[in-house]
């Protein structure tokens, strides 16, 4: 393979290659996961009978062949027919060495929507686990006292007087389950990575949510079957998915639709902090017909105490970001009315730790 080549199929994000007459040339392995076909079969197909993109590009195109120049479209909806379209950018330019030929790039916003959340996610976490220690210890112990004096002075009253006492003491107990509920967000241990079927986790957390809270739901599978194994800690991501099903379903209180989906994205890929790339190829989708997010908290939902139903906690979504991120995976929400869909995206199992697995067996 020669240099060229190799920077090629290296490239993380769609590329393709048109012709002078707007017709595919060649595409890169990211663009074959992107248009879900092989570069041999949409050789010689007209780009944009497989690119739909909301803005006229044909002129445009033409105008940036003509003289040379490179074309960039921001924040424009670009899909493939099948299924709904991302937010991006692309770039086009004109291959000096390649008469006619122009270079289309396609970059989704969302990764970097995603990474600036996630950090975000970390800092919030962080902070809210120290106010947790802190106030939990704190209020506990006076709440404490306030329940036993609620609980003699009750024996002294009459009966008819017994419910502003009955009060106090349900109020008391019903904060103090929150508090062991901040603790334990607190108190989460780093994750016990050994080598985890994600589709096993999957299925536990649909038969435990079609037992309980997502009995009124028809829960729907879209399994990648060759999706690779994960290394992380299976009852951790149980929590995760089971979080993530309890949220659906209660957003759809009459009765909805999951659909649970994995597939390989081998061109997903966060840039870690020294510059190198870490893969998260492996994805799951838990997608929930409901009514949406509120519009107000739609880009904090990972934050801790940020929920959008009266008696939540807002502690369930900080704690599945958590999760991921101890997990070196990222979390995104999209949202709107009559459709929600969370996406994690996870590393695989180290090829080596694999081959060793397979020799076990």
């Amino acid at each position: 393979m020669s240099d060229r080549e190799f920077v090629w199929a290296a490239l993380p994000v769609p590329a393709l290659l048109v012709d002078d007459a707007d017709r595919i040339w060649d595409i890169n392995p990211a663009a074959e996961t992107f248009l879900n076909a092989s570069a041999k079969s949409m050789r010689g197909v007209p780009v944009w009978d497989k690119i739909t993109v909301d803005a006229p590009l044909e002129e445009a195109l033409l105008r940036a062949r003509t003289r040379g120049t490179p074309l960039f479209v921001n924040d424009a909806d670009i899909g493939t027919g099948e299924g709904p379209p991302i937010q991006g950018n692309l770039q086009i330019a004109p291959l000096s060495d390649l008469p006619g030929k122009m270079l289309i790039l396609i970059t989704s916003r969302e990764l970097a929507g995603r990474l600036t959340r996630s950090q975000g996610g970390k800092s919030s976490v962080k902070s809210a686990i120290g106010m947790a220690e802190m106030l939990a210890h704190e209020i506990k112990n006076p709440l404490a006292g306030i329940t036993g004096a609620a609980q003699l002075l009750s024996m002294s009253l009459a009966p008819e007087d017994l419910e502003l006492t009955d009060l106090i003491v349900e109020e008391s107990r019903r904060i103090v389950k929150l508090l062991e509920q901040v603790e334990q967000f607190g108190n989460l241990s780093r994750p016990q990575k050994r080598p985890v079927n994600l589709h096993d986790v999957l299925d536990r957390a649909r038969r435990s949510a079609a037992v309980g809270f997502g009995a009124h739901m028809t829960i729907v599978e879209d399994y990648d079957p060759s999706l690779p194994m994960a290394e992380g800690d299976a009852d951790q991501l149980l929590q995760v998915m089971l979080n993530l099903l309890k949220n659906a379903s209660e957003a759809s209180e009459k009765g909805g639709r999951i659909s649970l989906r994995t597939f390989y994205d081998h061109s997903f890929r966060m840039r870690r902090p020294d510059g190198t790339g870490q893969p998260l190829p492996l994805q799951i989708e838990v997608r929930d017909d409901g009514p949406g997010l509120p519009q107000d908290i739609k880009g904090d939902v990972f934050d801790p105490f940020v929920s959008g139903r009266e008696n939540g906690t807002g502690l369930g979504l900080a704690l599945v970001s958590k999760i991921i991120s101890d997990h070196d995976g990222l979390i995104a929400v999209d949202s709107v009315p009559g459709q929600t869909v969370f996406r994690i995206s996870l590393p695989r199992l180290p090829k080596e730790a694999e081959a060793k697995l397979k020799e076990t067996r």
